[in-house]
């Protein structure tokens, strides 16, 4: 009888292979259908970040309107195409999103071994921070992608025994374009303070070659006294840019409480756009395991710069704590080290005993399901039945789409949000009462004259504020 080999078997082989399609097949399914399926609606920064979107033209950029561009360029394009809905409005995030979750696998890949890139990016792409982030039409997603983008790119460079100056150049354009989301140019300012500071990023510096270098330098100039020029026209800008709309520094510390009190709260809910618990507890242990296994060999630059990147996070959540979702970057570099640690230690015990090595699988198994399952249930139900979280989300828009068509909407709040409606609807929206045979107001409305009989009210499936739109028709000849 033929002795079975298992390296030669086609599923061992083509493991990673099987692995990382699944996982992408996952990834692309999960954006796709996952946001519409979890959360109840739009929150108020979806509809406020659509409405700066749809309005942004030539001259508000020239006028200093600069903040987010990128982003707001590609969510204005979506509702262009696809008319005023949340899966319009959400569709740019879904896209970065699914970008970001391969950046994540490449990231990972670049710096672990395939069994623990895989593994660690299957419980990223799982857990609810990452999932929220996809799902949200906000340019928070932004603040997570434009750093590892970088990061993947600085690896490539630093890999290659002789880095292309493609690579470079597409460095250069994309820490470019990143310094316009909030806080990216600190991150700007870390990136080339690591590269001067760390050995081994130096040594490369050193050695690419000089006339490319050159050119990037000299584009990155030019393309920083343009953005200088406009920060010195529209003084406002920078401080959206470096900090916030109304930032105080006696909240900083506030900030950083308010904002990673969902990550640390697995015991109650908080009020918040963020689910808690943001992370759940064995995913958390692990990031830690990771944490301090990296104490070993610190000033490697794969070992050193997660720690950098939290302490990055902790200073950007000092000006918004919505910048604490920035710690899912650091977070999977952690997590991945965690599984490097773990794995490494039971192959150490059971060095030459196949049958060892194959049994952690089981145990394996188990403890991934265990943190992955739980993390996709909880974000599904999570958003749409958690009262804490459920009431940051509206569903005026999609009762709005499903109930009305040609009518006339009276809206008194978010007005410039529901009149994007007019240019893909028949619907006419105002903000002023007008007489009309028949009129939808936006909520309720207490001085409606006399001669409006009310017809009926729409509801959503809320608990609170559930009244939607109350329908009046016009009853003047009624009574005589």
């Amino acid at each position: 009888m033929k002795k079975l080999v298992i390296s030669k078997l086609f599923l061992y082989r083509y493991r990673f292979v099987i692995g990382y399609s699944i996982l992408s097949f996952i990834i692309v399914t999960l954006l796709f259908l996952f946001p519409l399926i979890a959360q109840n609606g739009l929150s108020e920064a979806e509809m406020e970040s659509a409405t700066n979107s749809y309005y942004l033209g030539r001259e508000a950029i020239y006028a200093g309107d600069i903040v987010d561009l990128p982003y707001r360029v590609l969510q204005k394009f979506s509702i262009m195409i696809f008319g005023l809905s949340a899966y319009a409005i959400k569709l740019p995030s879904i896209l970065v999103g699914l970008i970001l979750g391969f950046l994540l696998i490449l990231l990972l890949n670049r710096w672990f071994k395939s069994n623990v890139s895989l593994l660690s990016s299957c419980l990223i792409v799982f857990s609810t921070p990452f999932l929220f982030l996809a799902g949200s039409g906000t340019p928070l997603i932004m603040l997570v992608f434009w750093p590892t983008l970088l990061l993947w790119l600085g690896s490539k460079i630093q890999g290659e025994k002789r880095p292309k100056p493609l690579y470079t150049f597409i460095f250069a354009i994309m820490l470019l374009l990143s310094v316009f989301t909030p806080y990216m140019v600190y991150f700007a300012i870390f990136c080339i303070f690591f590269v001067l500071f760390q050995p081994h990023l130096r040594f490369i510096l050193k050695n690419l070659p000089k006339l490319p270098l050159l050119l990037v330098g000299l584009f990155l100039l030019a393309g920083f006294a343009i953005l200088g020029i406009n920060i010195v026209n529209h003084p406002e800008t920078i401080m959206e840019l470096l900090f916030t709309k109304n930032f105080q520094i006696e909240d900083f510390l506030g900030n950083i409480m308010a904002g990673f009190a969902p990550v640390f709260s697995w015991h109650n809910t908080i009020e918040s756009v963020f689910l808690s618990p943001l992370v759940s507890l064995p995913l958390f242990v692990l990031a830690l395991i990771g944490l301090f296994s990296t104490t070993k060999g610190f000033f490697a630059s794969r070992n050193s710069i997660a720690t950098i990147l939290i302490i990055f996070c902790l200073i950007i959540t000092g000006f918004s704590p919505n910048a604490a979702i920035f710690f899912i970057l650091p977070l999977s570099i952690l997590v991945a080290h965690g599984l490097k640690y773990l794995l490494e230690k039971w192959y150490g015990l059971f060095p030459e005993n196949p049958y060892a090595r194959i049994s952690a699988l089981f145990p394996l198994t188990i403890l991934f399901g265990l943190m992955m399952i739980p993390s996709l249930l909880q974000y599904i139900y999570g958003y749409r039945y958690n009262p804490n979280i459920a009431n940051e989300f509206s569903l005026k828009l999609e009762v709005i789409r499903k109930n009305l068509k040609d009518e006339e909407l009276l809206v008194l709040e978010n007005y410039n949000f529901y009149k994007i409606l007019e240019d893909s609807t028949e619907l006419k929206i105002i903000n002023t009462f007008e007489a009309a045979p028949k009129v939808a107001i936006l909520g309720r409305m207490d001085n409606m004259p006399e001669d409006y009989q009310l017809e009926r009210i729409i509801t959503s499936p809320m608990r609170d504020n559930s009244d939607i739109i109350y329908l009046y028709t016009y009853t003047e000849n009624k009574g005589e």
